[in-house]
């Protein structure tokens, strides 16, 4: 029996399960994500800045200190830097410094301008919001999960790269788990998941894990209880910033896409969901258009889908839809999408 303290971090939120297997036991929190939680913390400082830390999400925190950067001295170190480009002179091309790390520590030393760390995972942020669920904090096992784009070589594209990385894996093991890794085996060229793993090992658990949010959010919205007895169907997890749909067949991935939300309709997601399931998308057209791309390994066939099940935030884009739409709510809510497939994605790997 086991206790599990399940995380998944996006762009709008941080959602947190902690579930205990012994008696199905479970407490769940909804806060604001660490990205706009340090955002918040640059905007509420003016003047010059510097900032340390290691890559997290960027969005935000790379818009304000850009907008910083005009009107005041913003110091980033290298391993930070990474959060708002892996292209240090791109970085350097919006009046940002950049410095090894160990001067950025000289610097934080001498206290000359506010600091900021930058991290997805914040273990006091984790250990205050478990004690208001009532419970101790220390687990058998923690799991977290973040979208990592990679670290392509220099003219690759990032979303050709993360899309190349999951092909690999896929093609041997086509399940959403497979791209679960213990905390020692997550990918180098996983920056970001990288530095979140290591960041694990301060939480108090026996064995931890990191998983791409996007396939945590397709085996999550598979575990809705309208779902568990269907072999072939579609899931979309239309979270704030990234969008996934995907196609399993008696719980393999038979294709997937992803998507910017904000560039998505609910004409076109109608569009990628007939022709994923048809065998009729290609990811070059997809990336030509302005989404990720996307993954086929089968049809399955559209008039097969016994179900597509819709989760994340912004689900309501497609309100009104004439497809055979199911609002999903894993563990009996739809924000914990994330966490739920990082659940079933650990226990069925400590099951293999």
């Amino acid at each position: 029996m086991s206790k599990y303290l399940l995380v998944d971090i996006g762009a709008g939120t941080m959602d947190v399960l902690y579930y205990d297997d012994a008696d199905r036991q479970h407490y769940k929190a909804v806060v604001a994500s660490p990205v706009i939680q340090v955002a918040n913390q640059i905007a509420a400082d003016s003047g010059d800045l510097l900032v340390t830390g290691v890559e997290m999400g960027g969005g935000p925190v790379t818009r304000i200190l850009k907008e910083r950067a005009k009107t005041a001295s913003v110091i980033v170190s290298v391993s930070a830097a990474a959060t708002l480009n892996h292209d240090l002179q791109k970085i350097a091309s919006w009046g940002i410094d950049v410095v090894p790390d160990q001067d950025a520590e000289k610097l934080k030393s001498d206290g000359g301008c506010t600091h900021v760390c930058l991290a997805d995972l914040d273990p006091q942020r984790l250990a205050n919001i478990v004690e208001g669920f009532g419970v101790p904090f220390s687990f058998d096992v923690f799991g977290i999960c973040a979208q990592d784009h990679g670290m392509p070589p220099r003219g690759v594209s990032h979303l050709d790269y993360r899309h190349n990385c999951f092909v690999k894996m896929l093609d041997n093991k086509p399940f959403p788990h497979t791209l679960l890794y213990e905390k020692n085996a997550v990918p180098e060229e996983m920056n970001r998941l990288r530095a979140i793993a290591r960041q694990a090992g301060s939480i108090p658990a026996r064995d931890a894990y990191v998983m791409d949010s996007g396939m945590a959010a397709v085996l999550g919205a598979s575990r809705d209880l309208a779902a568990l007895d269907m072999q072939t169907l579609a899931v979309l997890d239309v979270a704030t910033s990234h969008t996934v749909g995907a196609t399993l067949s008696g719980g393999e991935i038979a294709g997937f896409f992803e998507y910017h939300t904000h560039d998505i309709t609910r004409h076109r997601l109608e569009g990628l969901l007939r022709d994923l399931a048809d065998g009729n998308l290609h990811h070059h057209q997809l990336l030509s258009e302005g989404g990720h791309g996307c993954y086929m390994r089968k049809a399955v066939g559209f008039v097969k889908l016994e179900a597509i099940i819709a989760t994340g935030p912004r689900r309501s884009i497609v309100d009104g839809s004439k497809l055979p739409m199911l609002y999903g709510a894993p563990m009996g809510d739809n924000m914990m999408t994330g966490t739920v497939g990082l659940l079933e994605a650990i226990q069925k790997r400590r099951n293999e």
